[in-house]
């Protein structure tokens, strides 16, 4: 199993843009914190790269609790009672996160066949990502699927 923690208010994927020739690239605040997830990623990874076996991955995203908000309303938000039902998006952070670990983590974010992602509040805004190969024990707060 491989845990990362990358401490910083989270980013996500913004849409990319396009220059006068029509080349896509990413908006610059996601290109730099896509860069730093994979620093700090790299300095908490040490193995090989993953390829060609099947992961799970959850990923849980801590945004900050705003400063303009009561104390009644920031404990709620500390104590996971209100969660963050705003933009942006969690799938714009996951697809910033897969695409950070591509090359530090994995070979391809293709290999990823379960994945959970959650939002939440914190006074410690960070990203939590738990990797782990299919086959091992799933976390007691996921169910196997019906088919």
């Amino acid at each position: 199993m491989i845990e990362l923690v990358v401490y910083g208010e989270p980013v996500p994927a913004a849409r990319p843009r396009f220059n006068r020739s029509g080349h896509a690239y990413d908006p610059l605040k996601s290109r730099a914190y896509k860069q730093y997830v994979s620093l700090e990623a790299s300095k908490q990874y040490h193995g090989d790269l993953i390829g060609r076996k099947p992961l799970v991955v959850h990923i849980a995203i801590y945004r900050p609790i705003q400063t303009s908000v009561s104390n009644i309303e920031h404990a709620r938000r500390a104590q996971n009672v209100h969660r963050p039902i705003v933009k942006p998006d969690t799938s714009n952070y996951v697809k910033l996160i897969e695409d950070a670990l591509t090359g530090v983590i994995w070979e391809d974010d293709n290999c990823i066949v379960d994945l959970t992602a959650s939002k939440y509040y914190s006074d410690d805004p960070r990203i939590e990502v738990t990797v782990t190969e299919t086959g091992a024990k799933r976390p007691n707060n996921l169910k196997e699927p019906h088919y």
